[in-house]
């Protein structure tokens, strides 16, 4: 599974990488932390607004700060897929 954290670099995007890190530790998921700073990239995605979390291709959230226990549920339902 991957999850990739898009965002510039500000105070918020590390705030929702640092809350999938913890989601993905607590679970004991087998997940990658990725970190996308590349704007072309971002926008590959359709996401006008950072921070913004994709699971395996697929946009979660984007503009807020996804709590650790929405991730945790995203990545269980991801797991039942």
């Amino acid at each position: 599974m991957k999850i990739e954290i898009l965002g510039t670099g500000c105070p918020k995007c590390k705030k929702l990488e640092e809350n999938a890190k913890k989601a993905v530790e607590e679970m004991g998921a087998d997940a990658e932390v990725v970190k996308v700073e590349d704007m072309d990239k971002i926008l590959s995605y359709g996401v006008m607004m950072t921070p913004a979390l994709v699971l395996d291709g697929n946009v979660k959230c984007s503009g807020k700060i996804a709590t650790m226990e929405e991730i945790v549920k995203w990545i269980n339902d991801a797991d039942k897929k």
